[in-house]
């Protein structure tokens, strides 16, 4: 899947450069999702469609939550 959004918009030139272009690339492709999707549920159920189903209580929206966390964002600066 190619992502079709930047980071430019969500992270100032120094803090985008703190980011190692692996995660930049996967961020952009979870932002992606995130636009696409109806709620943070939704892109959640996406994003983690086969590691979901190995656990008994799946809280993707909070697995989610916590990734976007990690690069300061929340669900309202990516949906």
């Amino acid at each position: 899947m190619k992502a079709t959004v930047t980071l430019d918009g969500l992270f100032d030139g120094e803090a985008l450069e703190q980011i190692d272009l692996f995660d930049r690339m996967q961020l952009e492709s979870v932002i992606t999702i995130c636009r696409q999707s109806k709620s943070m549920s939704d892109a959640g159920r996406k994003l983690f469609a086969a590691s979901r189903l190995g656990k008994a209580k799946p809280n993707d929206a909070d697995r989610l939550k916590k990734y976007l966390a990690r690069f300061g964002l929340e669900w309202e600066q990516v949906s």
